[in-house]
């Protein structure tokens, strides 16, 4: 018995596509979502589709999720896909997360801070315990939280800040020169800090977040602390040159995570605390710590520090961590292989012959 090609045709490509569409919109008789709904009531998945498939359209992002059932991976593909064929008209100023707009700002270094500490949306502080009242499609008002917002200081200084004062953490340094562009460019290594987190920032949420969760477990000497978590809202501004003068075209929501490392210093630096930073598009707190952790571990050339781990290994990290990427190739092992599977087969059964043809030999001397 032989294994034998098995030819497809178009007629069944397409009748798997109306497979799809119709699996997509389940039973007729339930409402159809809209893309407002999903871009309301799903907004964490919004969020995560936007980051990762680096476009920052909430409408859009729904629209992937409907599209993919649900699938972020899938929807994330449909975005990236989406994104080459936009023009591009223009470079944005580098937005300013110290004139953020806050909704939701923490530090688990320090109790009490400038501006005070506001837990804002979160699910930090409820029970994990399914809600059956959502079943009953109860409306919820939001006057308390638009109370809270009301409520907050509008001047939020970073608390990192205060370390920075001291002279107890490192400066930030600004970044020269033109920006690297993962979008346009093919990776290099080494790679620049503004690479790394334009890798990460697109990285998937669950690849990253295990590889972070390793650098605490003994597998990147790290445990850091959260120097300060912000979300809200900030201007998007571009300059154009018939102007001179730079105008706000548009505001997004972002999260972003500073984290705080110890280092032991060296010859040329004094002991002090270090950096990881992480920004994201929308509410992804898991992502930007993680993206935190990560950042910092892979600064361990720059600092002297030896690098034995997968986490500070950039060329480990940064070209696995892309679910874009990775999901292709691990589905194209459902395309047919039918010419390397026959080639494999008959190579096993040349070597069994040969094995055989041996041990009889053997048996007879």
């Amino acid at each position: 018995m032989s294994y034998v090609a098995v030819k497809g045709g178009e007629r069944a490509i397409l009748n798997s596509q109306k497979l799809v569409a119709e699996n997509r919109r389940g039973n007729p008789k339930v409402s159809e979502l809209s893309l407002d709904q999903i871009s309301e009531q799903f907004g964490l998945a919004v969020d995560r589709v936007m980051v990762e498939g680096s476009i920052y359209d909430r409408l859009l992002g729904a629209l992937a999720l409907k599209q993919a059932q649900g699938d972020a991976l899938e929807a994330i593909f449909l975005l990236r896909a989406f994104r080459t064929t936009l023009p591009r008209f223009g470079v944005s100023a580098p937005i300013d997360t110290g004139a953020m707009r806050v909704r939701r700002r923490i530090s688990a270094t320090f109790k009490d801070i400038p501006g005070g500490q506001v837990l804002g949306p979160t699910y930090d502080y409820v029970h994990r315990l399914l809600d059956f009242s959502l079943a009953a499609e109860v409306s919820v008002g939001s006057a308390e939280a638009n109370a809270a917002e009301e409520a907050l200081d509008p001047t939020m200084p970073r608390v990192i800040d205060i370390l920075g004062q001291e002279g107890l953490i490192e400066e930030e340094r600004e970044g020269g020169g033109e920006v690297f562009d993962l979008t346009r460019e093919p990776m290099t290594f080494p790679a620049g800090r503004d690479q790394r987190l334009q890798n990460l920032a697109r990285a998937d949420e669950g690849f990253l977040l295990g590889l972070a969760y390793s650098t605490t477990r003994g597998y990147g000497g790290a445990h850091p602390f959260v120097g300060e978590i912000r979300l809200g809202e900030v201007l998007v501004e571009i300059e154009p040159e018939e102007l001179g003068f730079p105008i706000a075209i548009a505001e997004i929501t972002v999260t972003e995570c500073q984290t705080i490392n110890q280092f032991r210093g060296s010859a040329e630096k004094p002991p002090q605390f270090t950096r990881g930073y992480g920004l994201t598009f929308g509410h992804c707190e898991r992502k930007a710590i993680s993206m935190a952790l990560i950042d910092r571990a892979l600064r361990a050339p720059e600092l002297g520090e030896d690098v034995r781990h997968p986490a500070q290994n950039e060329q480990f990290v940064l070209p696995h961590t892309d679910n874009v990427e990775a999901n292709g190739l691990i589905s194209h092992f459902k395309l047919p292989h039918y010419v390397d599977f026959q080639a494999e087969l008959q190579l096993l059964r040349r070597l069994r012959e040969e094995h055989e043809a041996a041990k009889d030999a053997g048996a007879t001397q």
